[in-house]
């Protein structure tokens, strides 16, 4: 296996002139190849761990790749900005990493149509973004890239930050919007069930319905705005668990064993299905 970091950077000229504070880097896990199928193209899945837009959870990053590796997948964990640099520089630059990955699909035996986007809680809104917005002028242009260069095949989102309406987690878009989260255009611009489309991949969804961070009505809005649509949805809603799960095993939990949900551990192998069956 193959592992690396590469840097993701955004210019002041493609930021408006705005300096960010830091790059953000994706962090690469590329399979070797099999020598019974030398030439078997795999997915590639670039996961947005979570954190409010304000930190980066690390038990939804690295732990989540280790598993997608062993389905067969490709995976990559992508650090991107957080406040103060806003909206929409973590779009960007999620995008640069989607153009960056298929520009390198022959090399590393990536199939270019099934590039995922995997996101958990606001890392879930980041993802579910380039599934609304990737044929954005606002996007793709400042990047000089055409649409289809960042264009993500799919998304699996956990239990994701999807709306600013009344049940949003206010913490994510105080920090994804700064000075403008009082501004109500932009909340609707960032309220991602209203700016899904016939454009938007197909999605796999899970949350829990006592899930007291992110409502799980979250989920429901987009799914229900995803089928409006007649994009395909896998839905799956869990009875019990806290918000944070990442894998629900002891392997994401401290001592105290909160994060130990066995009855969620089934997103993962359902996730597995849903790629197969991509």
């Amino acid at each position: 296996m193959k592992q690396f970091t590469q840097r993701i950077f955004i210019t002041e000229e493609q930021a408006g002139q705005k300096k960010l504070t830091a790059p953000a880097s994706l962090h690469a896990y590329i399979l070797d190849p099999l020598t019974i199928a030398p030439d078997r193209k795999r997915p590639a899945v670039i996961i947005c761990p979570g954190g409010g837009y304000g930190h980066l959870s690390d038990r939804e990053g690295e732990p989540v790749a280790t598993q997608l590796l062993s389905m067969g997948c490709h995976a990559f964990v992508f650090h991107y900005s957080l406040a103060p640099d806003g909206f929409p520089f973590p779009q960007l630059e999620l995008a640069m990493a989607i153009s960056y990955i298929r520009s390198h699909a022959s090399e590393w035996l990536v199939d270019p149509e099934r590039i995922i986007v995997s996101g958990f809680s606001a890392g879930g809104h980041l993802a579910c973004s380039l599934g609304a917005f990737w044929n954005r002028e606002f996007l793709y242009a400042p990047l000089k890239l055409d649409p289809e260069a960042i264009r993500p095949d799919g998304m699996i989102l956990g239990y994701p930050v999807i709306t600013a309406g009344p049940y949003c987690h206010a913490g994510s878009f105080k920090n994804l919007l700064g000075t403008r989260a009082d501004d109500e255009a932009m909340r609707h611009l960032v309220s991602l069930e209203y700016q899904v489309g016939a454009h938007t991949p197909k999605t796999f969804l899970w949350h829990t319905s006592t899930d007291d961070a992110v409502p799980v009505k979250n989920s429901l809005l987009l799914a229900d705005a995803l089928t409006a649509h007649g994009v395909s949805v896998e839905m799956h809603i869990y009875p019990a668990g806290c918000h944070g799960l990442s894998l629900a095993t002891k392997e994401v939990s401290g001592a105290d064993g909160r994060y130990v949900q066995p009855q969620c551990q089934s997103w993962l192998p359902l996730a597995k299905t849903w790629l197969e069956y991509f």
